[in-house]
């Protein structure tokens, strides 16, 4: 099962500390409709010359539209882009097929017409629900604007929501992280997104933070942060399944996100539209990050790649130890048939005391991280070879 990426470049405003490719439209009227109607049809060509130049024969089980605000869209533009894909790749019945929506953006009779047009599971930026918090992100929704839209989203027909959250906020204390969490699992979503606050370069935020208008939280906050929102949503009924990403138990569904679940598993996925990423028969590339540009490429039928890679046998092993770890762990046996490598018996030593430590465990032949392990990911992998 392959998946399919769709980058819908457009927001509102730009939060100070995000690194996503997204450009802030034109006002709304007849030149915003007009440039979003250009860009929907390059991204509906591109989709067709990669399917007229490569050989994409496997189905496709999963669909995300991410950006940017993919939710600025009309759902009418989201169905035509559906429409597009159907058209040229074979898409499974039943496929999981997502949007990232932001409070602000929409109301219930969008999502209703969201879910008509073929999204079935919603993904929603809330990251807060303190109203100071959200003006220091600059995010344009309020917490009471937040808690409408999931509400919202669940009466037009979503059983699947999910919703992102971000720790480590400059002078965020336990009490304050914790009134977030609690209010979260209050709403009783399908699945929780819990990120630190990362700052990357050249964004807004990196710059509060040089300038010392803000504080980035000490290493040991973020741990402690962080362990406590493992425990807390476990303790709740959800289940970790990857480093940042929490699950409902539910006897009958099972709401980890299958598209992400694909990327850790190295499975193939294509990805449309500026700076989309793609991932298909241990090749990668990426397309480049200008709307302008990657319409005039598109203008003259050529593919709007900016580079290229094809991966070493060494480089696969090391994302499929990283991946696999992030995730629902590294399967032993398949890894032994695949790199021709036994991991545990080469690591014996590091894995025999990281199990002492808590850290990892070996459960039918996979090896997987415990909270505690989760907590230093990179480190552990950097001690696997």
């Amino acid at each position: 099962m392959a998946s399919i990426y769709i980058h819908i470049p457009f927001c509102e405003h730009k939060c100070i500390y995000c690194d996503f490719y997204s450009v802030v439209p034109a006002e709304t009227g007849t030149e915003g409709y007009s440039q979003r109607q250009q860009y929907i049809s390059s991204l509906k060509a591109e989709i067709e010359i990669l399917a007229e130049n490569k050989s994409c024969n496997e189905s496709i089980g999963t669909i995300f539209f991410g950006g940017g605000t993919p939710s600025l869209l009309h759902p009418s533009e989201i169905e035509q882009i559906l429409d597009t894909l159907a058209a040229h790749f074979s898409i499974e019945a039943g496929a999981e097929i997502t949007l990232e929506a932001n409070p602000g953006t929409v109301d219930k009779n969008k999502l209703a017409d969201f879910r008509t047009a073929g999204i079935n599971r919603i993904s929603i930026g809330i990251q807060s629900f303190h109203d100071d918090d959200l003006k220091f992100l600059t995010r344009i929704h309020s917490s009471s604007e937040a808690k409408k839209c999931v509400k919202d989203a669940s009466e037009a027909g979503f059983e699947n929501i999910s919703f992102d959250l971000i720790f480590s906020l400059p002078g965020q204390t336990l009490s304050r992280w914790k009134s977030n969490l609690e209010q979260a699992v209050e709403l009783q979503p399908a699945h929780i997104s819990c990120y630190s606050l990362s700052v990357e370069p050249k964004t807004p935020l990196f710059y509060m933070i040089q300038s010392r208008q803000a504080a980035q939280v000490e290493m040991e906050r973020d741990a402690d942060l962080y362990e406590f929102t493992i425990d807390f949503l476990s303790s709740h009924g959800y289940e970790q399944y990857e480093v940042s990403n929490f699950a409902r138990r539910d006897p009958a569904s099972d709401f980890k996100c299958r598209h992400n679940l694909n990327y850790w598993n190295h499975s193939n996925y294509l990805g449309f539209g500026p700076s989309a990423h793609s991932f298909w028969i241990n090749e990668r590339w990426w397309n480049i990050s200008n709307l302008s540009e990657y319409i005039k490429k598109i203008n003259i039928r050529t593919l709007p790649v900016s580079e290229r890679e094809k991966l070493t046998a060494a480089q696969l092993m090391e994302e499929a130890i990283f991946l696999g770890l992030r995730s629902e762990g590294i399967d032993l046996n398949g890894f032994r048939r695949k790199f021709s490598r036994d991991l545990s018996a080469e690591n014996e030593r590091v894995i025999s005391e990281l199990i002492k430590q808590d850290k990892i465990i070996l459960v039918n032949g996979r090896m997987r991280l415990t909270a505690k392990g989760y907590v230093i990911c990179d480190e552990i992998c950097q001690k696997l070879h």
